[in-house]
């Protein structure tokens, strides 16, 4: 088989390596890839939000399957065009993938069918956001409602940070269109979990879950990022949690989106936060996260592409999707700066083998491996247990190098504590 992955980051490296696996794949290709992927895959530069030139490639390529793993080609309908021209996806169509373009729609089919979330209100004009401010409690939270490269979320501690929030998206444009309309929802308290799931619209399978560390600094502290480490399982994702996140989250989603007409096939990823009245979604993304992806694969057990392909075949019930019971912690590896201003073009140095090693910002240049963006590398480490885990993943960054390299030393600790305290 030929496969195709759009992508061109960690979480599609982690994918890639996935597949790999499978006796039946003879070629992958990667649009568009990155220096580490070009070690795994045929690499071919492409902009993947070009839906129509990348639809028109893998048929020219006659590729037999396809995994749509970002957001954007996503939400820009490159399954409907992929589909169209008879090759078949792992990923949802333009319709479905609307629960993570569109923050208000995702709001809005909780709030109709009943799925706990936050309480929150929508505007698509500036002064009435602001009105509404006056009167919230705080702290507060504002979404964007499209896309912004997971940083179209603020906490807001106060009101003059909460309006500021509220102007820089909806009359500065910092996020472009995506902020032209805003969610202000309330602020909700507890541990969050990222939960990912097969699905193929009548079945519905859980993925390991794991815990993300979004802060770019130790104890949670600095900027928003893209996720500087996570682990996996997360320990505060106990049976019952599990039980009760199945029949009033996962299930409803899946069928809601059926009522609606907007089946949903491919990665539904619950982002959850337990709070003192039960698990609440806090978003859904239509695909899987980033770096989620890179500790809840490497514990599958179970064939990655038979499972896409049994999803792609609305045949997911058939097969039976199993992980390991061990534990995975993966570290970014970043340059120091991201996510603001960071300086790149180093040579990555490895010291160490390259087994659970994510490429996520590097190019491949003259032989050598060079950095190109914020976050570098996932480096992922499985044992048996969570603290011989994030040992190994750190004692393998050691072992890695490039100039300005920077990494959390805590990611784990928080996991570990609660481990401690059930």
């Amino acid at each position: 088989m030929k496969i195709l992955v759009i992508g061109n980051g960690g979480r599609e490296h982690a994918i890639i390596k996935s597949i790999k696996k499978n006796k039946n794949v003879n070629k992958i290709y990667a649009i568009a890839g990155n220096g580490g992927i070009a070690e795994d895959a045929v690499t071919v530069n492409m902009d993947v939000k070009d839906v129509k030139a990348v639809s028109e490639w893998a048929k020219e390529n006659a590729i037999d399957f396809c995994v749509v793993a970002p957001d954007d080609p996503l939400v820009l309908g490159a399954v409907d065009l992929l589909e169209e021209k008879g090759i078949p996806c792992f990923g949802p169509n333009k319709n479905a993938a609307i629960i993570e373009g569109s923050k208000i729609f995702s709001k809005n089919l909780m709030k109709k069918y009943g799925i706990p979330t936050a309480e929150y209100e929508t505007f698509s004009e500036l002064q009435p956001a602001l009105d509404y401010l006056e009167k919230a409690s705080m702290p507060i939270v504002i979404k964007a409602d499209g896309l912004a490269l997971g940083k179209g979320v603020i906490i807001a501690e106060n009101l003059q940070d909460a309006k500021e929030a509220v102007t820089s998206m909806m009359q500065d444009k910092v996020f472009g269109a995506s902020g032209s309309r805003v969610v202000i929802e309330e602020f909700l308290t507890g541990p969050e979990v990222s939960v990912l799931s097969f699905t193929d619209g009548k079945t519905l399978v859980p993925m390991i879950s794991s815990m993300d560390h979004k802060r770019a600094l130790d104890n949670d502290k600095g900027l928003n990022t893209g996720g500087m480490g996570t682990v996996a399982p997360n320990p505060y994702y106990t049976e019952e949690v599990a039980k009760e996140c199945m029949e009033k989250i996962f299930l409803p989603t899946m069928d809601a989106m059926n009522k609606e007409g907007r089946t949903f096939k491919g990665c539904l990823y619950f982002g959850l936060m337990l709070t003192p009245k039960g698990p609440k979604v806090i978003e859904y993304n239509c695909r899987f996260g980033d770096p989620e992806t890179q500790v809840v694969l490497p514990l599958l057990k179970t064939d990655l592409l038979d499972i896409m392909i049994a999803v792609a075949n609305e045949k997911l019930g058939d097969i039976k999707v199993e992980f390991m019971n061990k534990s995975a912690c993966c570290v970014i590896m970043a340059s120091d700066g991201y996510p603001s201003s960071y300086k790149k073009g180093y040579e990555i140095t490895f010291n160490t083998d390259k087994d659970g090693v994510f490429v996520a910002g590097a190019v491949l240049k003259d032989g050598k491996l060079l950095t190109s963006g914020g976050r570098v590398l996932g480096v992922t480490a499985v044992e048996d247990t969570l603290e011989k885990a994030i040992e190994s993943a750190y004692k393998k960054t050691e072992k890695i190098s490039f100039e300005n390299a920077y990494y959390r030393k805590d990611i784990g600790q928080r996991a570990l504590k609660a481990y401690g305290e059930r």
